[in-house]
């Protein structure tokens, strides 16, 4: 057999398969539309919305909704393109298999690098942020703290506190772990569950914000300019991040190709509802002001209860939905890397080990825990400051790619069955990708210094391994060059 040359290898697009099946193991489809909904209500929800507010009022003033509409319109155009590419190709691996039907290997292999460490890192992040609202939850209600010990990292950040290891970070981790293995279906069950509970707490927010509303808290609405909403919205942004998590679950859904752009745009309507009621809530129950103070830096939603009502019992009721909703993206973001790594084995770029499925379960088993034990380590030794602008890069390189994969198989596939059409095509993902490059050109050097380090590291992965074990250097293997 003669050796595929380079450049092929390099340019080669993988072929559809979308009705006829894949060449390898295949995951059970046990997840409904509502559930699969909820997997990007609870990817997106996090902590953002609870804490985002007192980060963007002194941005925007009163227009802080503006910006909340804003960065919901970023988050939408690339929510539409998702719609449209998980439709057509409705396979496990999100990003990165659209990239390889779409665009070729090599950047294919650039999306994963930037969907695992999307994945990967925020599942570490978020896990740390949880251990801080489950330890400030068990010392107000039970009176009980873990020792700095056990609850901080031992690598140091900006002279603050160390310790031994984040045993809740790692905890939260292994008990996402063991859900996954169980299956998609009961892990699937558990997020709605805890969707529905955090939603339920943001509405009590929203109550009792609009019992102490005022109208004239919004005087002067414009007073921040143009300037200072568009820097509320860059911060506002990454709380609508997790959105791409729905597609990640292509081949885990029951009539995959209406039900994935139903849950992405239905998971995306109930999110801009959400966050930007709590927005209109919280600017009129308080002056805008007050979220300049460090009570509100610290605490965020939870003060403003408190402050409305006297007591602290509302305040605790919306930490433990914090703690709640935490857990959930943990979950959904932890299941997302499983599915991408899966795909990846699958294909070749990974040992097959990664695309070996439980007969029972239906599920990745060995992929899932070597993913939560990697996380966990992450969780365990790492701070959260360190992490969290690493995930920006990756989410902001997916979304433009897939903006990118509407456009060439809208010219390359004519024909390829879409049950739902991005609208106003081409400006919509042309649009995505300018509004996703002008937020990449804001991020700090250090970032891009990362993410190249990454993407070295992964491409050097694939040219001394990956292309060379390849399914697609079968015989067998139908090949579309580029």
């Amino acid at each position: 057999m003669a050796p595929v040359p380079f450049r092929t290898q390099l340019l080669r697009r993988k072929p559809l398969a979308v009705r006829g099946g894949h060449d390898g193991p295949e995951l059970g489809r046990s997840i409904g539309t509502f559930s699969l909904m909820m997997f990007g209500v609870g990817a997106t929800v996090g902590t953002g919305i609870f804490f985002v507010l007192q980060e963007a009022v002194p941005d925007a003033g009163p227009a802080v909704v503006v910006s909340f509409l804003v960065a919901g319109l970023a988050a939408g155009l690339s929510a539409i393109c998702y719609a449209e590419l998980a439709s057509a190709i409705p396979v496990s691996g999100s990003t990165y298999s659209y990239a390889y039907h779409a665009l070729g290997e090599l950047v294919a292999m650039v999306i994963a690098a930037c969907v695992l460490l999307e994945y990967g890192v925020s599942s570490a992040a978020v896990a740390v942020g949880w251990s801080g609202y489950f330890n400030e939850l068990t010392g107000s209600v039970l009176g009980v703290r873990l020792p700095q010990e056990l609850s901080v990292s031992p690598v140091p950040y900006d002279g603050g506190p160390t310790g031994w290891i984040n045993l809740p970070a790692v905890v939260l981790v292994l008990l996402c772990m063991l859900l996954l293995v169980r299956g998609a279906s009961e892990s699937a069950r558990v997020n709605t569950i805890m969707v529905l509970i955090k939603l339920a707490v943001l509405g009590l927010f929203v109550v009792v914000g609009f019992s102490a509303f005022e109208v004239d808290r919004f005087d002067a609405f414009w007073a921040a300019g143009a300037a200072g909403v568009s820097a509320a919205a860059a911060t506002i942004f990454f709380s609508f991040i997790g959105l791409d998590a729905v597609s990640t679950a292509g081949e885990e859904v029951r009539d995959p190709q209406r039900a994935l752009p139903r849950a992405i745009m239905g998971a995306l309507a109930v999110v801009i509802t959400v966050y930007v009621l709590v927005a209109i809530a919280g600017v009129g129950a308080q002056p805008a002001s007050e979220f300049e103070s460090p009570e509100q830096q610290e605490a965020g939603l939870s003060v403003i209860l408190q402050n409305i009502t006297g007591s602290s019992i509302p305040g605790t009721v919306l930490a433990a939905g914090a703690v709640i909703s935490i857990f959930s993206v943990t979950l959904v973001t932890l299941y997302g890397q499983t599915r991408i790594l899966f795909a990846m084995g699958r294909d070749g770029m990974l040992p097959s080990r990664f695309a070996r499925v439980n007969p029972r379960t239906l599920t990745p088993t060995y992929n899932t825990v070597v993913v939560a034990v990697v996380v966990a380590l992450v969780a365990g030794f790492v701070p959260s400051d360190y992490l969290w602008d690493t995930v920006s890069i990756g989410t902001l390189g997916a979304f433009i790619v897939v903006a990118l994969g509407v456009l060439v198989l809208r010219r390359t596939q004519p024909d390829l069955e879409r049950p739902f059409r991005v609208p106003g095509y081409p400006v919509t993902p042309i649009l995505t990708v300018v509004v996703c490059a002008y937020i990449l050109s804001g991020l700090p050097a250090v970032t891009w210094a990362i993410f190249g380090t990454w993407l070295a590291v992964v491409l050097a992965f694939y040219l001394l391994w990956g292309r060379r074990h390849a399914r697609l250097n079968e015989p067998a293997a139908r090949v579309e060059e580029a």
